[in-house]
């Protein structure tokens, strides 16, 4: 087994059980590589409390002792900070005096149950809403494949987290394409599962249906474990789909599958041309799925004007959020105009946004008529660097932002599972990724063509160059 906090959540789970390993020392190593990192990743807004988290390792390594399993025991994670430890701010990004959440998230109340012990709460960009981790609450999170770069967002932060080897693996959240961007830019699995897979809980909808929880990983593997700790809704909520067994499906062959591979994003009003070496990478991707026996033909989903549903929830789903802050003045100005324009769009624009998914499903899901999965590009750019959007209007910034990420969202508007697989790098070094689609619960498919493809590919070999010890 390497350095203790670079194993996967797998191997780290396997050493603590069998005691080639102790949780205090796979937690220390990771206090000490959060430390480290600092002023090079910048991956987490919160770190708990040395000896507080080092005594539920203690007490993880006590159990253990005594024979008792749990999935995640010893194992030291990270969740994003959109997500309720209680006793700490949930800033989700945002500056201001926060008050301290006073219960755990139904999320982090089943990592606490499965045995995990959580390190602390990764960097996210304001309210959720970029696809870069940088804002002056806490800086810029740097990308460890080239810390001049992004690493995405808003899960940014849980992807640099993991992409160093500072935690196994971490939760993030995925709006619009929050944790599959990222994954793709740092060489990572990132799962969106269904919408109600992962509880949202305090909210019992988040983001007018279009947020979901879910893992990033190194392998497939690791993230099908961390999905299956955290999956099940909290009473409270609106959507409870049917479980399924993510482990179970990273284990078994696929089959032999019909891929639709498509080129062509939804229509976002931007030119949204794609990146020859993205291109590039999903080719060879889709030419290994043929030549592991599956079917793929290029074609064209039927977005229709997807983006007239999506507006309408995204901003008032920030508006939600931003009328919850004590002070609002300290929240971006792009912030503030988007609250605003949630605001006049909260009523009849929204409710109608919210009837058009079931025809949207009905629509869209023709493909699956023909197909089994879908295959896009994750993005149409590689990682821009840091401060790229810096001095960009707020319309500015969801041009550039949307030239670069056309893919993602429509998939947060149906609420189906989507997963982000490395799909390898730019000529200059960048990480890129391809996202497999499908239609309503469908991870458990998804998830066995991922693994197929990283055995295949052994993408889980690849680390950035960084390391801080």
């Amino acid at each position: 087994m390497s350095t203790p906090a670079l194993a996967g959540l797998t191997d780290s789970v396997r050493a603590l059980t069998e005691g080639q390993v102790t949780s205090a020392a796979l937690v220390q190593a990771s206090l000490d590589r959060i430390e480290a990192t600092r002023s090079t990743v910048n991956a987490f807004r919160l770190v708990r409390d040395a000896e507080a988290v080092l005594a539920e390792a203690a007490e993880a390594d006590r159990r253990l002792a005594a024979g008792e399993r749990a999935p995640l025991l010893g194992v030291p994670v990270a969740v994003k900070d959109d997500t309720d430890i209680a006793g700490l701010p949930t800033a989700f990004g945002c500056r201001g005096d926060l008050p301290a959440a006073s219960a755990d998230g139904e999320a982090v109340r089943r990592l606490r149950a499965a045995g995990a012990v959580i390190v602390g709460k990764t960097n996210t960009c304001e309210l959720g809403q970029w696809a870069f981790t940088e804002g002056p609450a806490f800086g810029a999170t740097r990308n460890p494949w080239h810390t001049g770069h992004t690493p995405g967002g808003s899960s940014g932060g849980s992807a640099a987290a993991v992409a160093a080897g500072l935690v196994p693996a971490a939760l993030g959240s995925d709006g619009a394409g929050s944790i599959r961007i990222p994954a793709a830019w740092t060489h990572l699995v990132g799962i969106k599962p269904q919408r109600g897979r992962v509880s949202v809980h305090p909210y019992n909808d988040c983001f007018e249906g279009l947020t979901v929880n879910g893992p990033l990983a190194r392998t497939v593997a690791d993230a099908a474990l961390l999905l299956d700790a955290v999956s099940g809704a909290h009473p409270s909520e609106r959507h409870h789909p049917a479980p399924v067994d993510a482990s179970a499906a990273a284990r078994r062959e696929p089959g032999r599958l019909r891929i639709a591979l498509a080129w062509r994003s939804a229509f976002t009003a931007t030119r949204n041309p794609l990146h020859p070496d993205i291109r590039r990478a999903v080719t060879d991707l889709a030419e290994a799925l043929a030549r592991l026996g599956h079917t793929v033909e290029e074609a064209r989903p039927r977005y229709g004007l997807i983006g007239l549903s999506f507006l309408p929830r995204a901003t008032a789903g920030i508006a939600a959020y931003a009328d919850r802050h004590p002070d609002p003045a300290l929240l971006d100005p792009r912030t503030r105009g988007t609250t605003r324009t949630g605001h006049r769009l909260g009523g009849r624009a929204l409710r109608t946004a919210r009837a058009r998914e079931a025809r949207q499903h009905r629509r869209i899901g023709a493909l699956f008529a023909t197909y089994d999965v879908l295959l896009t590009p994750t993005t149409a750019a590689p990682p821009p660097r840091v401060g790229t959007f810096d001095d960009l209007s707020a319309w500015r910034t969801d041009l550039t932002m949307a030239a670069a990420c056309p893919y993602a969202w429509p998939w947060n508007v149906l609420g189906w599972p989507g997963v982000n697989v490395p799909a390898g790098f730019t000529t200059t070094g960048l990480p890129v990724g391809a996202q497999l689609l499908g239609p309503a619960g469908s991870e458990e498919r998804l998830i066995s063509l991922a693994a197929q493809l990283e055995a295949d590919r052994g993408w889980h070999l690849l680390r950035p160059a960084l390391d801080p010890l």
